[in-house]
Order: structure tokens, then C-alpha cells, then sequence
């Protein structure tokens, strides 16, 4: 009876709190909310239509962001590298995923800082100052990307992509189209970073085969080598330093 009671006299108390804030809310005066219009117009000059353009075409650029730091910058090797690390090392997801995609970005703008730096200081800032115009800025921005580009592609895979697209044979380096130079930069980086994987698999290779070598000798057939040797791979790779020889010889082979 008492708990009856106790229920019966808090839901009237909650009724009356309910009123109450009912009643404030009617007396408050109302808030305010922003309201934003986005419409289509007449343009009355052209340059009205060209900013719209430009606006539009910024927004195409930044959300190809991602695609054109893995395609012009050093984010493809370092990243494929790592991961035949991890495989060959057989610790399925360590380091995660998330790991070595952020450990490649900070890598990727260890390397590429001194053509950020250049493009900063050659197009940027002179686009800043109003000393150059748009286009001429653009034309400058490009040329620290394509000598990246060119000092890491080989003869052979841009005479591929010159090949493809059925255009005159160039003179020289300059006159290769940018969107030409970029797959065949892309796949000199696919090469290197696979030759690059085939050297890191060697040693873990040789303890995968010792390990289960001795193994065999020992009756031990049904014991998994991989469960024994990948104790061993860990600590051959810690006792050789093996995150700072992988990662400076990353570095110094974009040198």
C-alpha cells in the first residue's frame, strides 16, 4: 500500500515539474534560429560565372585530395613497403592498419617538405602578393611536383605511358604531359616498393626455414612452425633495429 502510494505521489510530482517548465517555455520569448538560402541566379558578368567555376573546381581538388597525395608524392612506396613488413613478419594485424597509414602520411610529409616548401615559395606567396596570377601559379605549383615525380620514374615506364597515348615522340623530360608522368610514376613506385618487400622477406624467410627445420629433426611435425618462429622474427627484428633500418632506408631511397 505504502509503495502505491509513493508511486501515486511522484508521478504528481513530475506532472507539476513537466507544467512548470511548460509554463516557462510559453512565457520565454523564442530563440532565433539562422536560416542559410543557397540559389541559382543570373549572372550579369562573365567574371561572375568564372569564380563560380573556379569555386567548383576547388571542391572537384579537395575531395581528390587523398587520391593525389597517393598518387604524386612518396605515400605509395612507404605504404607498400610496410605492409610486406608486417606480412612477412606474420603478425596479422599488428601494426593495425590505422598505424601504418598514419605512420606513411608523416613520413610522406617528412619527404615531400622541401617541395612544399619550394611550391610555397615560388607559387604561393608570389599568388599571395597578387605578383602572379592564378594560372601562373598553378604552372609553378606543378613544376616542384613533376622534377619529384621524374627523379623517381624510370625511362622505361614513362616510354610505356608516351607509348599509350599515341602522342609525338618529346625531346625532352619538360615536354611529357603531366597526367602522363603520374601512372608512370605510380608504377616505378609499385616496382620499388616490391623490390624493396623482396629484400625484407629474405631474413624472415631463413628463420621460417630453421625453425622449421629443427622442427622436423625433433618429431615435432604437428607443432606449427609459425607459432615458434614468429617469437624469433620479433626479436631478431628488435635486435637489429629493424624499424630504423627499414624506415631510414625508405627515406634515403628517395635521396
Amino acid at each position: 500500500m505504502m509503495t502505491r502510494y509513493n508511486a501515486k505521489r511522484a508521478a504528481i510530482f513530475a506532472i507539476t515539474v513537466l507544467l512548470l517548465l511548460a509554463g516557462a517555455a510559453a512565457s520565454a520569448e523564442p530563440i532565433a534560429i539562422p536560416s542559410l538560402n543557397i540559389g541559382v541566379g543570373s549572372a550579369t558578368k562573365p567574371n561572375d560565372v568564372a569564380v563560380t567555376v573556379q569555386i567548383f573546381l576547388l571542391l572537384t581538388v579537395m575531395s581528390l585530395a587523398p587520391g593525389l597525395l597517393i598518387m604524386t608524392t612518396s605515400f605509395t612506396r612507404i605504404s607498400v613497403v610496410l605492409s610486406f613488413l608486417r606480412t612477412a613478419m606474420g603478425t596479422q594485424a599488428a601494426p593495425s592498419n590505422q598505424v601504418i597509414i598514419s605512420l606513411s602520411m608523416f613520413l610522406t610529409f617528412f619527404i615531400m617538405t622541401p617541395v612544399w616548401q619550394q611550391i610555397n615559395k615560388e607559387a604561393y606567396q608570389p599568388w599571395k602578393a597578387q605578383q602572379i596570377n592564378q594560372e601562373q601559379a598553378m604552372e609553378l605549383a606543378v613544376k616542384p611536383v613533376r622534377t619529384f615525380m621524374l627523379s623517381q620514374t624510370r625511362e622505361k615506364d614513362l616510354a610505356l605511358f608516351v607509348s599509350l597515348s599515341k602522342m609525338q615522340q618529346p625531346k625532352n623530360a619538360s615536354e611529357i604531359p603531366t597526367l602522363t608522368v603520374i601512372p608512370a610514376f605510380m608504377i616505378s613506385e609499385l616496382r620499388t616498393a616490391f623490390q624493396i618487400g623482396f629484400l625484407i622477406y629474405i631474413p624472415f624467410i631463413v628463420v621460417d626455414m630453421v625453425v622449421a627445420s629443427v622442427l622436423m629433426s625433433m618429431g615435432m611435425m604437428m607443432l606449427p612452425p609459425v607459432m615458434i618462429s614468429l617469437p624469433f622474427k620479433i626479436l631478431l627484428f628488435v635486435l637489429v633495429d629493424g624499424w630504423g633500418l627499414v624506415i631510414g632506408s625508405l627515406v634515403k631511397s628517395f635521396g
